[in-house]
């Protein structure tokens, strides 16, 4: 089920990468900007969110003292001898925002959604400062941990619910029957601590 034309509802996010690891905070803004986190989503149709990144001059990466000298982003210009490349502490010099932008558009598919629609709702900032804020929520959303192996932890989509926003007024969202075990799991454990409290 998806809601098509104007009953679509998006809603924006506001991400502060600062201290962040680029990898993953980029799994967490592709998966918003494609809207994974909704349960109407479709991959080939425009789901997802407008995104925005606060601090992205402050990111880092997982291993920093190599990564910063030893990760090298190419391009070409299109005229012969036009190969060009830069480190990522030269990239980080010349153009904050770019290290995070070509970590987020390496994990979204090159077609028509990408480019026409995914591309300009993701709005990177190096610093604090916005011109957002009218359509922004007043607090900083907090990024969720990925799980490194999600067979392991199959918990983790059911934590990571959608955007109220995401869903028709008046309609209750979709619940699937992971989510209603999950729900059902929740409220067993309660009731069995709320005994153990009365004893």
């Amino acid at each position: 089920m998806s809601f098509p034309g104007k009953q679509l509802q998006r809603c924006w996010h506001l991400i502060d990468a600062q201290n962040q690891t680029v990898g993953r905070l980029a799994v967490q803004v592709s998966s918003l900007l494609r809207g994974k986190h909704k349960p109407t989503y479709l991959p080939n149709k425009d789901m997802g969110d407008t995104v925005v990144v606060i601090n992205a001059s402050k990111v880092t990466f997982t291993e920093p003292q190599k990564k910063w000298k030893d990760k090298v982003y190419r391009w070409h210009t299109g005229y012969p001898g036009g190969l060009k490349e830069r480190t990522a502490a030269e990239m980080m010099n010349r153009k904050p925002t770019e290290v995070l932008r070509k970590a987020v558009m390496g994990m979204l598919k090159r077609n028509r959604l990408r480019h026409g629609f995914l591309e300009p709702r993701l709005k990177i900032y190096p610093g604090s400062e916005h011109p957002h804020t009218a359509q922004l929520p007043a607090e900083v959303e907090p990024v969720a941990a990925v799980p490194r192996n999600l067979h392991r932890h199959f918990h983790y989509g059911l934590q990571h619910y959608a955007h109220p926003a995401s869903y028709q007024e008046g309609i209750p969202a979709p619940i699937g029957k992971a989510q209603v075990e999950h729900v059902e799991l929740v409220e067993d454990r309660s009731l069995a601590e709320v005994g153990q409290g009365a004893n």
